[in-house]
């Protein structure tokens, strides 16, 4: 059985992954991670020179970026300064098995194309319920940064009721912060209030808006715009956690000059030891069962 990875791409989590996957003994082989000094020189990483050193005959699981690609044209390597388009990496992976995070539907087809299995490990439960720990967790640590007052007995508006907004709820009401959360269906908002948190409709929101000092939102469908926005008090601290298009209109939020945060992929930032280790042992379930075929 190979104990080969290749490894192409991604933030601190993808960094810390390679880590621990040569630790284990294994040969990891890696592109457009350059700039992560931290792997520069260890045993068993190998820093490759283009794609086809790095996806090897011998190599059966090619791990890419969490998330994958932010455009659709380019994967996502901020630790290089390369840029990688998503068809040229697709030819390279003829047979192989990709692991990657939050992929589109489009690239699966094309993916499907070249005859490549691709396993978006971000659909995998236990990895999004952990991610929505650290992205939660991110999020106070911005909202703390970025406020003049304490969260304690602050009035706090989360768009949505998802993990992250569930998780995230939690932790503010045990920081005695005033939780409102909104969402459109009429089972949320049951939910929202079995919780024993406020609620509100996400389709009635306007003068209503006023009230709040910090908005989070978690939707990726742009629920702040310009004309709700006019609502929104100055002070107010608005984090947005959604993936593009996120949810907030950037252009009206920069005119009237709001204190306003996109905050994006913030597992990486705020917990990649902990996420790459929960990646890895996701990573070696599902070798177990290629193993197995």
């Amino acid at each position: 059985m190979s104990k080969n990875f290749s490894v192409i791409g991604g933030d601190l989590r993808i960094v810390k992954l390679v880590k621990m996957l040569a630790k284990d003994d294994n040969i990891v082989y890696t592109y457009g991670l350059e700039k992560a000094e931290e792997i520069k020189g260890k045993n068993n990483i190998i820093l490759c020179d283009n794609l086809s050193q790095t996806i090897r005959n011998d190599t059966r699981i090619v791990i890419g970026p969490i998330p994958f690609s932010s455009n659709g044209k380019e994967i996502n390597t901020p630790f290089s300064d390369k840029e990688i388009s998503v068809n040229q990496l697709m030819n390279y992976l003829n047979s192989k098995v990709f692991i990657a995070g939050s992929i589109s539907s489009e690239i699966c087809d094309i993916a499907n194309n070249q005859n490549t299995k691709i396993i978006d490990i971000m659909k995998k439960e236990e990895i999004a319920i952990f991610n929505s720990i650290a992205t939660a967790e991110g999020a106070i640590e911005i909202a703390i940064a970025n406020t003049n007052k304490n969260l304690h007995g602050s009035e706090i508006l989360i768009l949505g009721f998802g993990r992250i907004s569930k998780v995230l709820a939690k932790k503010m009401e045990g920081l005695s912060a005033n939780i409102t959360c909104a969402a459109r269906k009429s089972e949320d908002i049951a939910w929202i209030k079995t919780y024993g948190y406020n609620a509100t409709n996400i389709n009635k929101l306007g003068e209503n808006l006023s009230k709040y000092d910090i908005v989070i939102n978690t939707v990726p469908h742009i629920i702040l715009t310009k004309e709700r926005l006019k609502y929104v008090k100055e002070e107010c601290l608005i984090i947005d956690l959604a993936s593009k298009p996120g949810g907030v209109d950037t252009i009206a939020a920069k005119e009237k000059n709001l204190n306003f945060i996109w905050a994006l992929a913030l597992p990486g930032k705020v917990a990649p030891v902990a996420t790459a280790e929960f990646i890895k042992e996701a990573i070696y379930d599902i070798k177990k069962e290629l193993d197995k075929i």
